[in-house]
């Protein structure tokens, strides 16, 4: 895209020095995900670019290291626990924010704002003091490696996402929808279900998505909250690197590279709708 015919010079100078710069910090920020994933192909089991990687020598590439990924039962058992973990929290995570937000954005509700500030304060306070505190609280219910205090655990890491998108969903809500509803006689909750819910859908699953994500990324909560049967994708990494280092983290980490652009699209979709949905876009 070319700046507007009618710009100046300094004008277009600093339109191309802008994207220069832009462009610049993305490749600082995608830079170590981009040297990860053709490490993953590795021939070698190093972690450093072979002589025939750099030229491209097709001796020096290979799968062996998804090929064994898709073979060790500690990685496939790693995967299904970081999904089972991640599904369930997610669902809970997603039904208790929206009901949050929705409370939130009553103009009756009082004390909103340090009630707003104890629903996203997961996402504030430090994720050592949060996991300490889950340990200490969880060990007094026995519900230390169990399959239900991880997905508590991560339930209120989650939260706070969903809160936070279906409240910025909820800012433009009109609420005389639900009062038009209320006079045709509709109940509360056949309002909810048939118009409120179908206007904030997107901020609903923008909301899951980020929790799914941060389950599936987490790491420290896990380290005390789980047992070795509750072992996840990111802890089986983490194992790997301080045990035994292999390539397979790098195809892994590959993966899972591909799983958050997939929902990062999904994001952008639901974005990109909730727009058009608003009027905000065309089309």
């Amino acid at each position: 895209m070319a700046p507007p015919p009618y710009a100046t010079g300094p004008e277009r100078a600093w339109y191309y020095t802008f994207r220069f710069a832009c462009a610049l910090i993305f490749l600082f920020l995608i830079g170590p995900i981009l040297v990860i994933v053709p490490l993953s192909f590795n021939a070698e089991p190093y972690f450093t670019f072979t002589k025939a990687m750099v030229e491209l020598d097709p001796e020096g590439y290979s799968l062996r290291w998804y090929q064994n990924f898709f073979e060790s039962q500690a990685w496939l058992g790693a995967i299904k626990n970081s999904f089972i973990v991640a599904i369930f929290s997610t669902l809970l995570a997603t039904s208790l924010g929206t009901v949050a937000a929705l409370g939130m954005s009553s103009r009756y509700m009082p004390y909103r704002v340090p009630i707003m500030a104890v629903l996203i304060s997961p996402m504030i306070v430090p994720m050592i003091i949060s996991a300490a505190g889950m340990f200490f609280f969880f060990s007094k219910y026995q519900l230390t490696q169990t399959y239900t205090g991880v997905v508590l655990a991560h339930t209120a890491l989650g939260i706070p996402f969903v809160v936070i998108t279906v409240t910025a969903t909820l800012t433009g809500f009109n609420h005389s929808l639900t009062r038009a509803a209320a006079s045709l006689g509709a109940s509360p909750v056949r309002t909810f279900f048939k118009v409120v819910l179908p206007l904030v859908t997107p901020g609903v699953v923008s909301g899951a998505l980020f929790a799914f994500i941060t389950s599936f990324d987490e790491v420290v909560v896990v380290l005390f909250i789980a047992g070795p049967e509750q072992r996840t994708i990111p802890i089986q990494m983490w194992s790997g690197i301080r045990e035994q280092i292999s390539p397979t983290i790098l195809a892994v980490a590959t993966l899972l590279v591909m799983v958050s652009i997939g929902l990062l699209s999904v994001l952008e979709l639901l974005r990109r709708r909730s727009e058009r949905i608003r009027g905000l876009s065309p089309g």
